[in-house]
């Protein structure tokens, strides 16, 4: 199983963070690389790329601004086969690097993914505009999942995701 490497650097607009890499993923070495996962199609639907890229090239969106990592590196059949003592370990190393990279947003793939984070009970879709961010700095942003699992329409999926790109045009327009 080859290792998914984090994309992450300074500056970036967003960093996209899931729970894990699937064992497609773990496989393939590259994030949301299994093809019932619609991570690739949700980018491009909301307008977040300008073309439908495909996971090999997950290194290729640093051009574009935007970064990937996870709250476990481990990959694993699903969320539910990730350990308490991974999560707590996870969710430091994930503060860590929000801490050392800032990006402007953290977007949570999946509600999960940010209530384990942050240790909230609950959280709205969009930003968490009325809490404190975990990370000083970096606004927070809930997205659904975009595993194939998810039994939410499509079209309600990328319209979250098209808010979040709405917000990175406005930014980028001052």
């Amino acid at each position: 199983m080859n290792p998914v490497e984090d994309h992450l650097d300074l500056g970036l607009q967003i960093v996209f963070i899931g729970f894990n890499p699937s064992l497609r993923s773990g496989e393939a070495g590259h994030h949301y690389a299994n093809p019932r996962n619609n991570f690739w199609r949700i980018l491009y639907r909301s307008g977040l790329t300008p073309r439908l890229y495909d996971a090999s090239e997950d290194g290729e969106l640093l051009k574009l601004g935007y970064g990937f990592t996870n709250i476990v590196a481990r990959p694993t059949r699903g969320a539910e086969d990730i350990t308490r003592e991974e999560y707590n370990q996870g969710r430091e190393l994930l503060r860590t690097k929000l801490m050392k990279y800032r990006p402007q947003i953290a977007c949570f793939v999946g509600k999960g993914v940010y209530t384990e984070f942050s240790r909230r009970a609950q959280a709205d879709w969009g930003f968490q505009e009325a809490l404190e961010p975990v990370v000083d700095g970096v606004r927070e942003f809930v997205a659904p999942s975009s595993s194939g699992l998810v039994r939410m329409p499509m079209d309600e999926i990328v319209g979250i995701y098209r808010r979040l790109n709405e917000s990175v045009r406005e930014r980028s327009d001052l």
